[in-house]
């Protein structure tokens, strides 16, 4: 199917949108603009979307609004929202009375016309995406963005062409659902992650399977050669494998501080701008989803100039003497750990966040190495303090417990000294205060960029 087939088999349809944020607010007015009926189901009230339920209505989209809003969906297509089950009762009765279930990821796989590279993993998919993108930009490629990142692609079909590239950066919830695989798949790792979400930890790696589950043996899947899990979906490859490891031998490996590709020097890692072993394997990946279709030259030039992506060990700035960093990003951790190897020297962390149901047990022994104060918020408090006293029941580390960002930035800044280190690096999603990973990031940055 190419995309004027989808289009015209939209025409005239009953469709429902489930979810009016950001990302489904262009596909709502692709469908729209198709000549679709489109009915958009929110749990948010008209009073709370404001200026959103403004937009629709100017569309004349139908809105379903509030809390009972899934108890009647009504469309012979249902686009579902990724963080929606795709086993949830509502969407089971919708199918049982004929509707098609689906999202804007499943349709855009089966219409898009380019060569599509999509990343998966536990933690590092967005910077091993967001430099995929940026060594084929500077290889000289046409290059879409998209999946977790950027824009709802399905709506610039029109204008990709077979010589185009598409890099994704797909989640467990998009994958969930999908029948199709691209023509190169990235797992960068995976450890216990959204366990509040998924039934259990084999639903959460049969998910993230997807991504190379229906591939054939033209396709090329990439995988982290020392994770255990990964290294297994490994095997089961049915195109070309190459796997990365700065840990032991692999396609992608590292000797004498060298990257390299089967054997050969392709990048020192003293050129690598963003600091951390994690970042030397996310080049790794990388370099191996685009080996055949960029330089090594262009490999280098983004080494070296690409700063990272924000809420990423993010510098924000030194006040006397204090260096404060933002890692919104870090919602697990294992990603937590990974911020803190970066440091050669033990930081002041500010931790916390909502529970995703995933254990803290490893995190301990890392803080016990390379934390001097705790700054605690939020419901996983607790189970963090815990890791670090399982670990060390006598630990000297300083722990305090904060019940706003405001109180959590001002009992950072009377604490640190000349000299020392603040990070924020959850271990935990944010959603128990906050929209997202950003808003609380770009919190944190406010507060700490205000301080005097």
């Amino acid at each position: 199917m190419n995309i004027n087939e989808f289009k015209d088999s939209v025409k005239n349809k009953k469709i429902a949108v489930i979810g009016i944020g950001i990302s489904n607010r262009p596909l709502i007015k692709y469908l729209k603009d198709a000549g679709a009926e489109v009915t958009a189901y929110d749990k948010r009230t008209k009073e709370q979307l404001g200026e959103i339920y403004d937009e629709m209505n100017k569309l004349g989209v139908k809105t379903v609004l509030g809390e009972n809003y899934l108890d009647n969906i009504e469309g012979e297509m249902v686009f579902k929202t990724p963080g929606l089950r795709f086993d949830n009762p509502s969407l089971i009765k919708a199918k049982e009375k004929g509707a098609i279930i689906t999202s804007e990821m499943e349709v855009f796989f089966e219409v898009c016309p380019s060569k599509i590279i999509a990343v998966t993993g536990s933690d590092g998919k967005t910077t091993t995406t967001t430099l995929i993108y940026e060594i084929l930009k500077k290889s000289g490629y046409k290059v879409w963005l998209g999946g977790n990142i950027g824009n709802p692609l399905l709506c610039d079909t029109e204008k990709m062409k077979k010589s185009d590239i598409v890099v994704l950066e797909l989640s467990s919830f998009q994958l969930h659902s999908m029948k199709k695989s691209p023509d190169v798949a990235v797992i960068t790792n995976i450890t216990p992650n959204h366990l509040d979400m998924h039934k259990d930890y084999e639903e959460y790696i049969d998910a993230k399977k997807n991504i190379m589950r229906y591939q054939n043996e033209d396709d090329i899947l990439i995988v982290n050669a020392a994770n255990d899990v990964t290294a297994k979906i490994g095997k089961e490859a049915k195109g070309k494998l190459l796997d990365f490891s700065s840990k032991i031998d692999a396609y992608m490996s590292l000797k004498d501080g060298v990257i390299l590709r089967n054997g050969k020097p392709v990048l020192k890692i003293s050129d690598i701008k963003i600091p951390g072993m994690h970042n030397v394997e996310n080049y790794m990946a990388a370099i191996a989803a685009t080996e055949g279709l960029a330089t090594d030259e262009a490999v280098l030039e983004v080494a070296k100039t690409f700063g990272g992506v924000p809420h990423r060990i993010e510098f924000i700035r030194n006040l006397n003497g204090v260096s404060y960093y933002n890692s919104s990003i870090d919602s697990s951790p294992n990603r937590t750990i990974n911020t803190l190897k970066v440091f050669d020297k033990k930081v002041i962390l500010i931790a916390g966040g909502k529970d995703k149901g995933i254990p803290y047990d490893d995190l301990g022994p890392h803080l016990a190495e390379k934390v001097k104060i705790l700054i605690l918020i939020g419901k996983t408090s607790d189970k963090i303090e815990k890791s670090l006293k399982d670990y060390d029941k006598d630990t000297d580390i300083k722990i305090i417990k904060c019940e706003t960002y405001p109180e959590v930035v001002d009992t950072a800044k009377s604490l640190a000294k000349d000299g020392d280190i603040v990070i924020l690096s959850p271990a935990s999603t944010s959603f128990d205060m906050f929209k997202n990973f950003e808003e609380r990031g770009n919190l944190f940055k406010d507060f700490v960029n205000n301080l005097r």
